[in-house]
């Protein structure tokens, strides 16, 4: 079978999208235009070891990142309560719906439901896509026995720098960012680029380049971007923080203007007489 990125997309049923560990602005803007380009067309689901930062909030899907690593498998646990308290479990399904009953032993108390945490555990996908990163350390999970018989890709760059007998299927070549890799990619498999889409690579070639001032940047580099620009592409600028926003004295070179000295009616209601000499007058002691 063809190994072209449109045709292990095809064949997929399922994709996992994995960020690496401290992804930067531009690797995460990636991934979620690559999972929003996908998701109409697969099963989809995206996920980094590391939370996402504020500055990531500008991005269109950030909040369908997640930090579970696999959905196939749900477990209930009870924390802080002893197992050895538990009577039985049962399960039945009522109306359709699969219920699970905790029968505690006699004098004992039932969980409760601050005790009770859900977590999922392996990979269901058939395909992982590895976004940015540069070796394995960046990405925890491909030690994990979960990933089982799922195919492995990779998108940067740079080639990922594996130890062992690690497979990979690599898709890296150079580029300004990891969003304009994406981009072409997207471009080349002939999927579908909506506004959404095109924002989060502008914004993501915008930061990994540097503003366009990166060393890797070049003419297909303006090419992508204009034709992003062309797919409805928002340029979203940064969120800066203004002048007024730093405390007196925090940038440096500024010129402090000296304070003007206050009217007696700005200092308040002092009474006149309290500004001027004072004579005291004593009576005598025979």
């Amino acid at each position: 079978m063809e190994n072209s990125f449109n045709s292990i997309i095809d064949s997929s049923k399922s994709v996992l999208i994995l960020l690496p560990t401290k992804p930067y602005f531009d690797q995460v803007a990636a991934g979620l235009a690559l999972y929003l380009s996908l998701r109409d067309r697969k099963e989809m689901g995206i996920t980094c070891p590391s939370p996402m930062l504020v500055e990531f909030n500008r991005l269109v899907g950030v909040n369908r990142v997640s930090s579970e690593f696999g959905n196939k498998n749900l477990t209930i646990r009870f924390r802080e309560y002893k197992a050895s308290d538990i009577e039985k479990v049962s399960y039945d399904i009522e109306n359709g719906e699969f219920r699970l009953t905790v029968v505690p032993k006699p004098g004992f108390s039932s969980p409760k439901k601050e005790q009770v945490t859900f977590e999922y555990s392996g990979i269901s996908a058939d395909t992982i896509i590895l976004v940015g990163g540069a070796n394995e350390s960046h990405f925890p999970a491909l030690s994990a026995k979960d990933l089982g018989q799922a195919r492995v890709v990779h998108i940067g760059t740079r080639p990922l720098s594996l130890a062992g007998n690690s497979s990979v299927l690599s898709f890296a070549r150079p580029g300004s960012s990891t969003s304009e890799i994406v981009a072409a990619l997207i471009k080349e498999s002939g999927i579908t680029m909506d506004a959404d889409i095109a924002t989060n690579l502008l914004m993501g070639i915008e930061d990994g380049s540097r503003e366009f001032n990166g060393p890797d940047v070049s003419p297909e580099t303006f090419e992508i971007v204009a034709q992003l620009l062309r797919d409805g592409g928002q340029r979203l600028p940064k969120e800066r923080m203004e002048k007024t926003d730093y405390p007196t004295g925090a940038i440096p070179g500024e010129i402090i203007e000296p304070e003007e000295k206050k009217t007696e009616e700005e200092q308040g209601s002092t009474p006149k007489d309290w500004l001027e000499p004072k004579i005291y007058k004593g009576t005598s002691i025979s």
